[in-house]
Parts: structure tokens; C-alpha cells; sequence
């Protein structure tokens, strides 16, 4: 893969990691540093989902640590990972806030998907202590919302999963604990307290991988094209650019809509289709959409990791 050297914005900050985490995301850095090639970033601390991600969609790679989704996508920028797994929407909680943002402005592309099925525990530093607040990603605290409220628990953000582990066995607090994926517990030296924690048995994450380039060939089997556009200031224009994918028979397995630029003045869209942009009905269904729509951008094609629809 061809990559352009970009001056890094910023140097990783190990002091922003709690302290039990440091000495593991240390030993990670310099793996990825000596192999970038087989460097996939994530964000968060050793042990969050997104760490799990990596490991389950690449036998070989080497995770890089990040401590947010914009340094994991500069670490493929920079050259210092290969690819970056970042998450980008839940079955329970809806889309991960800030990655549509990201995205367009990354300069990476999509590469491929990958369905995390979500499993939470409740740690701590000690199992016969009452808690009183649990600390967690704000993702993992509305996706165990219900068992939360239940128990009359005070919910507390952390940046990460597997940071806000790190955190509750720094602070030693015994009121305090964690929601994070079990493994969690078994790297920063806590006791699982309780387990099966999510509102819901098919909680399910899925991610998708950037890189800087694409691959050339089309992707084997089921295709899916990711894309974001702008429709033109004038009555049903939506309505009419979406015309083209259901006359042309062009599944569309998500749209979104966000606001960009600190203003209400103009609405972006963001597109999930199954098919690939040289089919000859995908081609056609996103050749009306540029006709009613100020400017279209393909964020990337990729090989289909789940079927849609089933």
C-alpha cells in the first residue's frame, strides 16, 4: 500500500490513559511502531470493544491503542497503522456521536465492516462493597440503561469501556465500578460483580476499517457502498433523489440525516447501499441522485460482512 507522510498533529499521550493501563498500551506502541504494516488502531484502552473488534477481524494484526477516534484515524494518516477499526453504530444505542463527523473529513476510506456482539460485566475492586456509580463509555451506559436505573445506579462517562476499568483500579474506590467487557476485568486486576448487564441479547456493534486507499478489485460476493451527500435547496428534493434506488431495484439499508458547520441551514446525508458503484443499476440509481443533490461523495465499496435484511 502507497502512503504519504503527514506531519503528526499530536504525539499520543500516555498520562491521558489511567494508570493500570499504561504499561500495556506501552508494550502495544512499540509492537505497532516496529510492524506498522500490521498496526490496526482503535480507539480506547486495552480491552474495549473496539480492541476486541481488532483481534476477532484480523489474526494477525497488531493493535494500536487510541485514546480517540480522531487519533486512531491519524494513526493511518501518519502512517503508524495500517488501518483503523472504529465503531459507528449500535443495534440499541444508534450511531456512535462524532463519526459522521470524522469520517468525510478523515481522507480515509472504508474497507470493510465487522459485527461485534456486545456483552457488558459490572467490576470493581471489591465484590462485598455497595456500589453506588458505575463508570463506563457513554455508548455502554445507555445500552445497560435499564439494568442501571433498576438498581438505582449513578452513571458516570468515561472516555472508554476498558479505561473506565483502568480508572475504578486506580481509584481503589470500592463504591465505584465499571461497565466494560469481561476481559476487562482480568487485565486491570478487578472482580466481575455482576454479568449480562445490556437491555437486550442481541446488542450488537458493528464497525467499520479505514484506510488511506482502497483496493482496486472489485470485493468478492455481496457489496456494500457507503456515501454522503447534499440534496439541492428545492421542495421534495430528497423524495426525488431517493427515486433512482427504488426504481432501479437498489437496496438502501441506511439514511441518515446530520447538521454540519454549527448551523441549521443545511442537512447532510448519510447512505448505506447494497451493490457496488459499477453495477449497472447502482450506477444509474446514483447518477439521478447527483442530479438532485449539490455534491455526492463515495466514502468507500467493501465486501459485506453480515446480510442485510435476515
Amino acid at each position: 500500500m502507497r502512503r504519504v507522510a503527514i506531519q503528526p498533529k499530536r504525539a499520543p499521550h500516555m498520562e491521558s490513559y489511567p494508570a493500570p493501563a499504561r504499561a500495556l498500551v506501552a508494550q502495544m506502541m512499540a509492537a505497532a511502531a516496529a510492524e506498522p504494516n500490521r498496526a490496526v488502531a482503535f480507539q480506547g484502552a486495552p480491552g474495549a470493544n473496539s480492541h476486541i473488534a481488532v483481534d476477532q477481524a484480523f489474526a494477525d494484526a497488531l493493535p494500536l491503542p487510541c485514546f480517540s477516534f480522531e487519533d486512531a484515524i491519524d494513526a493511518v494518516r501518519e502512517g503508524r497503522a495500517d488501518r483503523a477499526m472504529i465503531p459507528i453504530e449500535n443495534s440499541l444505542h444508534g450511531r456512535v456521536a462524532d463519526i459522521h463527523f470524522l469520517l468525510p473529513e478523515s481522507g480515509l476510506v472504508i474497507t470493510g465492516e465487522h459485527f461485534l456482539p456486545i456483552r457488558y460485566a459490572l467490576m470493581g475492586v471489591d465484590p462485598a462493597a455497595k456500589i453506588t456509580e458505575v463508570m463506563s463509555h457513554p455508548q455502554a451506559l445507555g445500552q445497560c440503561r435499564n439494568w442501571l436505573r433498576a438498581r438505582g445506579l449513578r452513571p458516570v462517562t468515561y472516555a472508554d469501556t476498558a479505561g473506565a476499568a483502568a480508572m475504578v483500579a486506580e481509584l481503589g474506590q470500592p463504591e465505584t465500578a465499571a461497565i466494560a467487557p469481561p476481559a476487562a476485568a482480568e487485565l486491570y486486576g478487578l472482580d466481575i460483580l455482576a454479568d449480562g448487564l445490556e437491555d437486550a441479547e442481541h446488542n450488537m456493534t458493528r464497525f467499520v476499517i479505514l484506510a488511506l486507499e482502497g483496493s482496486n478489485e472489485r470485493p468478492a460476493g455481496q457489496v456494500m457502498t457507503t456515501f454522503i451527500f447534499e440534496v439541492k435547496n428545492i421542495p421534495a428534493a430528497l423524495y426525488k433523489a431517493m427515486g433512482g434506488f427504488a426504481t432501479n431495484g437498489v437496496n438502501m439499508t441506511k439514511l441518515e440525516s446530520y447538521q454540519r458547520g454549527g448551523s441549521f441551514a443545511a442537512t447532510e446525508f448519510y447512505a448505506d447501499i447494497e451493490g457496488h458503484p459499477e453495477d449497472p443499476a447502482v450506477a444509474r440509481a446514483l447518477e439521478e441522485l447527483a442530479f438532485h443533490s449539490k455534491w455526492v461523495r463515495i466514502l468507500g465499496t467493501y465486501p459485506q460482512a453480515r446480510p442485510r435484511g435476515v
